[in-house]
């Protein structure tokens, strides 16, 4: 058992993971006001709780607004994200079988 205590743990390049197993791994991605993380092609389950703040979250060609609270999960694709005021999220991936 490995507990986290997010609010202590702050990324370097915006994204840092936290735990890492051969089939997942858990990370925290955090963005400052008008930041983002470019579009890139996932090989991975991807599961994406937002902590705080808000972001668009690009999935292939579909857009969703994500709010603190929620939480998008999708199958591999290519995803990107921007904020406008600032996002902090809780990022999973799983591995494809």
């Amino acid at each position: 058992m490995e507990v986290t205590d997010l609010k202590k743990l702050s990324p370097k390049k915006g994204a840092e993971v936290f735990y890492e197993a051969e089939e997942f791994s858990e990370r925290l991605i955090e963005l400052p006001p008008g930041g983002e993380m470019p579009s890139c092609e996932e090989d991975n389950y991807v599961s994406f709780y937002v902590i705080s703040g808000k972001a668009v979250v690009s999935v292939d060609d579909e857009e969703t607004d994500l709010q603190e609270g929620e939480c998008l999960t999708t199958e591999p694709a290519t995803m990107g994200m921007e904020t406008e005021e600032g996002v902090r999220i809780l990022g999973i991936q799983v591995e494809k079988g």
